[in-house]
């Protein structure tokens, strides 16, 4: 199955990674979610090549949205440690989840004409302004783990390199299907969804599992609550949907922060179970049975040696989705490997 993100140009060749011992997953904007936008990405022809990308060390310009999460303290390190290894000066930016702030950033970096400008939006739909201001300035952007939205990408006329970042879609069938597989395929199940309702990839991981549930004729989503990203905003939103819905006997954490805040919303003999995409470094136990996690340190590695091939002249694909790797009861999920 070919699975797309939506900002990405209809016609261009998407990468789907096959299922491998640990399950694979669908990136930021799977098939679920609809189609991709014809003007999002820009074709290989049409490929800006700036002529700080011929510098002996070219400049890498990277925005990325916090490191209050450890996703994204594993991806930065990983950008860092790819540019070295790849002969680039790479930069990385924080915006401290501020949309104005992020752009602010990525406009100060673009004034010191980058070969090439890696990109994890604080938001999906704020962030086609920085990818115009980025064409506007020549410089080609590699969009990683969020997805831009295309009908905001169309409507600045705008248009990225490439996506990279795990297959979202399928990381939340996969999931949905060990529920099924733990609690039984007919079994009643009533689950409360801890997300984030504005961003690309939580979208595509609440479609995935809503798609796999539906095989239980007795399973329902029941609430779903915004946990923002983030552990104490989650725990928040959790204990509010438990107290408006006490026949909720699973929540699905959409992130590795609502995983984490679920779990510290629930009394240790709660019998409600938590799955979803993994919290970093949480033993799974029998209130936490399963998650998928995605491997951030390594998208930031691939991201930049997708532009270094670019820069040698390769062709990138439109799209790169990642496999999610899933860890069961006894199992802890290591630093690198998060949701």
């Amino acid at each position: 199955m070919k699975l797309r993100i939506p900002a990405l140009a209809a016609g261009l060749a998407a990468t789907t990674l096959v299922l491998g011992a640990c399950g694979a997953v669908d990136t930021g904007t799977g098939s679920s979610n609809g189609g991709s936008s014809g003007a999002a990405t820009a074709a290989s022809g049409e490929i800006p090549r700036p002529a700080s990308c011929d510098d002996e060390t070219p400049y890498v310009a990277v925005a990325l949205p916090n490191l209050t999460n450890p996703y994204y303290v594993a991806m930065k390190a990983g950008f860092e440690e790819a540019g070295e290894a790849n002969g680039f000066e790479v930069e990385v930016q924080i915006a401290d989840d501020d949309d104005a702030n992020q752009l602010a950033q990525a406009q100060s970096m673009l004034q010191k004409k980058p070969c090439a400008l890696a990109l994890n939006a604080v938001k999906s739909e704020p962030g086609a302004a920085i990818v115009k201001a980025a064409n506007d300035a020549g410089v080609p952007v590699f969009t990683v783990n969020v997805g831009i939205d295309p009908e905001a990408l169309e409507s600045q006329g705008a248009s990225i390199v490439q996506y990279l970042g795990a297959d979202n879609t399928a990381g939340g069938r996969q999931t949905a299907e060990q529920v099924l597989a733990d609690l039984g395929a007919d079994a009643e199940i009533k689950v409360g969804f801890v997300t984030e309702p504005d961003e690309t990839p939580t979208q595509m991981r609440d479609a995935g599992f809503e798609e796999a549930l539906s095989a239980n004729p007795n399973a329902s989503v029941v609430a779903k609550v915004d946990g923002n990203v983030k552990p104490d905003d989650s725990l928040r939103a959790t204990t509010e949907m438990l107290s408006g819905n006490p026949d909720i006997n699973v929540i699905f954490a959409s992130t590795g922060p609502a995983a984490y805040g679920a779990l510290q919303a629930l009394g240790a003999s709660s019998a409600v179970k938590v799955y979803g995409f993994c919290a970093s470094e949480q033993t799974l136990t029998e209130q936490y049975p399963a998650c998928v996690a995605q491997e951030p340190n390594a998208y930031g590695q691939q991201v930049i040696e997708q532009i270094r091939a670019w820069v040698d002249g390769a062709t990138p694909e439109a799209e790169i989705l990642q496999s999610l790797k899933l860890f069961t009861v006894g199992q802890t999920p290591g630093p690198g490997e998060v949701g």
